[in-house]
């Protein structure tokens, strides 16, 4: 059997949906697995346990130039390599319109079908044409975290029981040497080194630069070093701001997704806001305290466990309770020194 997952976008989207391709690989252990997923976001795809080849499907960029040359020649060797392999099932992990456009563009085999959501769940995005596209579609209860979908899609769409565990299958090469971190920078790693997530692509998700320096404080008293991720310069400034008055805190150069996989991996956990990296702190089942400025971790938020929780608060949580969380997740036995 031949399957094609199409989740093009965004990084914590696509992470969300790994755990129903491990699904897939267990109740279907011989099923060829690809997936279609943005550029951006591949090199992740290709760390998944059971995706034989990933597909690269560059639509942002294609949009801002749709008459331009390099336009049309990428989307002609897009269409060729989509097309090459006759699938089974083509999965539509998106709901959106530009996924339906690629679940429609796939090849099918001679009894094969196009699967997806019959309609939007609470706080997700959907979109028409994808019931337009589908021969099956599978309706799901509206109110239903981001995970649970895309597994729950598959598995009555293909008719198997939902195993109990999650797991998302995330592959990380934790030692320094030969991983993807040794090429682009050194930067601190290691059991005593905390990851800050600081970053998000929406401002009211943002935790207070203060509430960071009170928290890394903390974390530093404990023993630990400060790592500060960044993706964009906007992030950087932050990242840099955060790390100021922070001895020895140190912000990461802007890392491509193998390093940061890796260097996450190595770490001894993550503190983050609602973001494609906390997501992937999760995946990696590093201990992790996610935070939260309103009531979405229903949806987004790892599930409650001995190593990861999430934190609310309005407007947003104190110091004292993402410290508490991650005391919680990451107990030290030793006794908190406050600098001087």
């Amino acid at each position: 059997m031949k399957i094609l997952i199409v989740k093009l976008s965004s990084l914590g989207d696509v992470v969300h949906a790994m755990p129903a391709v491990q699904d897939l690989r267990r109740a279907l252990s011989q099923a060829q697995i690809d997936w279609v997923v943005e550029p951006a976001f591949a090199p992740l795809v290709r760390r998944c346990s059971g995706v034989q080849r990933v597909i690269e499907c560059d639509l942002r960029r294609w949009r801002r130039a749709p008459l331009a040359a390099g336009t049309r020649s990428g989307w002609r060797a897009f269409r060729a390599e989509l097309q090459a392999q006759a699938y089974d099932w083509v999965i539509d992990l998106q709901g959106l319109s530009k996924s339906a456009l690629v679940a429609w563009l796939a090849r099918l085999a001679p009894d094969g079908r196009r699967l997806a959501l019959a309609g939007r769940s609470d706080g997700s995005a959907y979109e028409s044409p994808t019931r337009w596209v589908a021969d099956q579609v599978v309706a799901l209860p509206p109110h239903i975290g981001a995970v649970a979908r895309s597994r729950a899609l598959c598995a009555n769409g293909l008719g198997y029981p939902l195993p109990d565990a999650v797991s998302f299958g995330l592959l990380a090469r934790t030692q320094l040497e030969g991983t993807a971190v040794e090429k682009e920078a050194p930067i601190a790693l290691g059991p005593k080194v905390v990851v800050l997530a600081h970053g998000s692509s929406r401002a009211d998700k943002l935790w207070p630069p203060a509430a960071w320096q009170a928290l890394g404080q903390r974390l530093m008293a404990q023993g630990y070093k400060l790592a500060l991720p960044h993706g964009n310069d906007a992030e950087l400034q932050q990242a840099q701001a955060i790390a100021q008055p922070l001895a020895g805190a140190q912000v990461w150069p802007r890392l491509g997704l193998d390093a940061l996989t890796d260097g996450m991996a190595a770490c001894a956990g993550v503190i983050g806001v609602d973001s494609g990296l906390s997501h992937m702190a999760v995946a990696l089942d590093l201990p992790h305290v996610q935070i939260y400025n309103f009531d979405t971790a229903w949806r987004t938020g790892p599930a409650p466990g001995s190593l990861q929780c999430s934190v609310l608060g309005t407007p947003s949580p104190t110091v004292d309770q993402v410290w508490q969380a991650w005391q919680t997740v990451c107990p030290v036995a030793s006794t908190v020194v406050v600098p001087t």
